[in-house]
C-alpha cells in the first residue's frame, strides 16, 4: 500500500482542529461526545485523513464505553497496531496503515467471533452512509 506522508503544516490545513488533535497528535475525544459513538447508520467508516476504508457498520457494536467500537476491521491490512505506553498505561494503539493517523486503541474484551474491541475516535473517522436498499 502506498503511504501518504504530509507535513504537519499540510495536515493542519486539511483537517479541522479536533481531527488534527486526535488523528495527528494522538489525542482522545471525551467519551459520549464524538459524532459516531451512538450512530446506527449503515455504511463504511473511512480514515478522516486519507479516506482509506477501515470499518464496516455491520461490525460496529455498543461497547458502553462512549466511543464507536468495532469487532473487526474491513481489512487487517488497512489498520496497523503498535504498543502505546502513554498516560502511564500499556495499550495497543490502532493507526491507519496508509497515513499513520491515530484512530484509537484495540482491546481484547469485544464480542464473538473475534473478542476484539477496536475502540475508535469519531474525529479520526468519516462515515460514508449506504442508502437503504443499496447494495
Amino acid at each position: 500500500m502506498e503511504k501518504i506522508i504530509k507535513s504537519d503544516q499540510v495536515w493542519r490545513k486539511l483537517l479541522n482542529p479536533e481531527q488534527y488533535r486526535v488523528a495527528r497528535k494522538k489525542g482522545t475525544e471525551p467519551p459520549f461526545t464524538g459524532a459516531y459513538w451512538n450512530t446506527k447508520a449503515a455504511g463504511v467508516y473511512k480514515c478522516a485523513c486519507c479516506g482509506l476504508p477501515l470499518f464496516d457498520s455491520e461490525h460496529k457494536f455498543d461497547s458502553g464505553t462512549g466511543w464507536p467500537s468495532f469487532w473487526q476491521a474491513i481489512d487487517e491490512k488497512n489498520v496497523h497496531t503498535q504498543r502505546d505506553e502513554s498516560d502511564d498505561k500499556i495499550r495497543t494503539e490502532v493507526l491507519c496503515t496508509r497515513c499513520a493517523a491515530h484512530l484509537g486503541h484495540l482491546f481484547n474484551d469485544g464480542p464473538a467471533p473475534t473478542a476484539l474491541r477496536y475502540c475508535m475516535n469519531s474525529a479520526a473517522l468519516k462515515l460514508v452512509e449506504i442508502e437503504a436498499g443499496a447494495e
